[in-house]
């Protein structure tokens, strides 16, 4: 159903009403406008879920035909009403206001999915689906309301705790306050996940054990800290002028982080802090093994990815020899950083599946620049320009963080589909979980 929304404050628009909830059997539809409960306009997401929390709500509902209706609804404290909106978060994204020296959509090219460039820095997106905030467009308000509704955890981007220094290197006069709103959160139980993006001569060395130190004051409401390395597209004409981590460079933060970590479990009990696996690709040191990263409280950032699917892998085949009736040949596309491991990992798979030929193809980053080597920012159009003629066999597995999220469609606008017909096979997205990872292989 197409809506068209000619009163701006009508934004509480329903877009789903999932069977069997309590919202279905009021026969409450897709298209009927949620107005108040317990006679409180809704503002945002947060507000919605904080309110029907209680047990007992009057939920006024304006129909298509602009009637207007009030449900009595008694339910169990933890129910849910079953309804979702059109816009996830109701209300408008917050867009960053920083300019930060290694943004990394400041370094996209044009022609990309119009998302992309869109910057949002919103406390209820870092809630409901994990995103890096900055919290530096926020308001006395804003912060009393994160904890007025227990919006918990949040996910913060710090790069560094010194205040002249993070107002610099986000370029907004507001980013030297995050200490003290850190520990305004802190005291009042807010619980948080921060990330570091490293900056060569910037924010690293003697800086990053200061901003470690004044994180861990806070735990165990800073649960964990990633440091990732800041990545640089070929895309940086007029922008600050920054350096990439390398062989050395990675190796002396591996040495510094291993004496934190150390410290922070003989004081805290846990590691706290954690690098992303490319500092360890590109160091060429072995990864930490699967115990290190303490439950992988930050996997999405690619903090412990490799050790995780790894075990994953071996764990499936520990018990596991195939024989298949008929020879397959399957292809993965990985990017550079992956590739090595990918194909340790595929000859441990051929060991023990007789029959199943994996060619493993590296796919160099053409289109933002060759120092980005991670799978997920490959795009269809190097895929296309380094596979066309190359022997796929079967079907070819690719990471499906090289799509978005919600949809299959590459960071360059082009869709699976189009890929497919592009190269003339079937393209199968795979997360990056073992199991499933050679299921798909195997079919």
């Amino acid at each position: 159903m197409t809506l068209e929304i000619k009163n701006t404050e009508m934004k509480n628009i329903i877009s789903n009403v999932k069977k069997n909830s309590i919202a279905h059997e009021l026969k409450i539809e897709e298209g009927d406008i949620l107005l108040s409960i317990n006679n409180q306009k809704i503002q945002d997401i947060i507000e919605y879920k904080f309110l029907i929390s209680d047990e007992y709500l009057d939920v006024e509902i304006q129909k298509k035909n602009g009637e207007i209706y009030i449900y009595e609804i008694e339910k169990e404290y933890d129910e849910d009403l079953g309804i979702e909106f059109i816009n996830p978060i109701i209300d408008r994204a917050r867009s960053c206001s920083n300019k930060c020296m290694f943004c990394f959509i400041d370094q996209l090219p044009k022609g990309m999915r119009k998302t992309l460039y869109f910057k949002d820095d919103d406390s209820r997106l870092s809630f409901l689906q994990g995103n890096f905030i900055t919290l530096t467009n926020m308001s006395e308000e804003d912060i009393e309301k994160m904890i007025r509704y227990r919006i918990s955890p949040v996910n913060i981007s710090v790069h560094t705790t010194d205040s002249d220094l993070r107002v610099k290197m986000l370029n907004n006069k507001n980013a030297g306050k995050l200490y003290d709103i850190m520990k305004k959160l802190a005291n009042a139980s807010i619980d948080m996940n921060c990330q570091i993006v490293l900056c060569p001569d910037i924010n690293d060395k003697e800086n990053l054990d200061k901003t470690l130190l004044d994180l861990s004051k806070l735990y165990p409401h800073v649960k964990s800290v990633a440091i990732v390395p800041v990545g640089l597209t070929k895309f940086r004409e007029g922008l600050y002028n920054l350096k990439e981590f390398d062989k050395e460079s990675s190796q002396n933060l591996i040495s510094q982080i291993k004496q934190v970590q150390e410290k922070f479990l003989n004081d805290l009990g846990t590691r706290f802090v954690f690098l992303s696996d490319e500092f360890y690709i590109m160091a060429k040191e072995k990864m930490p093994d699967y115990e290190s990263y303490e439950g992988f409280p930050q996997i999405e950032n690619g903090v412990g990815l490799i050790a995780k699917f790894e075990k994953e892998v071996n764990d499936y085949l520990k018990n596991t020899f195939l024989k298949l009736k008929k020879e397959k040949v399957v292809s993965i596309a990985t990017g550079e950083s992956a590739f090595e491991f990918m194909k340790n990992i595929s000859n441990k798979i051929m060991n023990n599946i007789e029959g199943l030929k994996i060619n493993i193809y590296k796919i160099r980053n053409e289109y933002f620049g060759e120092s980005i080597t991670v799978a997920g920012l490959i795009t269809a159009s190097d895929l296309i320009e380094q596979l066309k003629g190359k022997n796929l066999g079967n079907k070819l597995i690719i990471s499906k963080s090289m799509l978005k999220s919600d949809e299959d469609i590459f960071l360059d606008d082009i869709t699976l589909e189009e890929l497919e017909k592009k190269l003339n096979i079937k393209v199968i997205p795979s997360k990056n979980k073992g199991r499933e990872f050679i299921k798909k292989l195997i079919g």
